[in-house]
């Protein structure tokens, strides 16, 4: 059983990740637009993106799977908050990509962005109410996301 709930841990925080795969500059031809607009000095090459997302949804899935795992909480409403603040997450997360990529829309994307570091962040403190574990392992997504914003912002600001 627990085996399954780690692939279903894992299907789900990924899931944004592939579903963005469809916007994203390499896989959906949108390097033309991508690529004529001023970055920030700061921009990493394009496979840090990919190898960085990777770790970070695993992480995800890891704090997910021990969530999951954990058979007593405090108040059984700690569990529903952890997995509905885990699902607003990842549908903006997948937002996000589709905006800033699919439709070419960075300011909208800042704003979708903004509302993902807010539910990061709820999301992270759900996650502790059941596992403190799973706090740490959202940490480096939310100081992520924080990155993000900044590179999209400048996107905005430079272009």
């Amino acid at each position: 059983m627990a085996f399954w709930k780690f692939v279903l841990a894992m299907v789900l925080s990924f899931l944004p990740g592939l579903l963005g795969l469809f916007f994203s500059p390499i896989q959906s031809g949108q390097n033309l637009w991508y690529n004529t607009l001023n970055n920030s000095f700061l921009t990493p090459d394009g496979w840090v993106f990919s190898v960085v997302w990777t770790i970070l949804y695993f992480l995800i899935g890891i704090a997910l799977f021990l969530v999951m795992q954990r058979k007593h909480t405090r108040n059984e409403h700690d569990k529903a908050g952890a997995y509905t603040a885990f699902g607003i997450n990842i549908v903006l997360n997948f937002l996000w990509s589709f905006v800033f990529f699919g439709a070419h829309l960075p300011e909208a994307a800042l704003i979708i962005l903004t509302a993902l570091i807010i539910t990061a962040i709820f999301m992270a403190r759900a996650f502790y109410r059941v596992s403190q574990a799973s706090f740490w392992l959202v940490v480096p997504y939310i100081i992520w996301l924080m990155f993000a914003f900044y590179l999209n912002a400048m996107i905005i600001y430079l272009n």
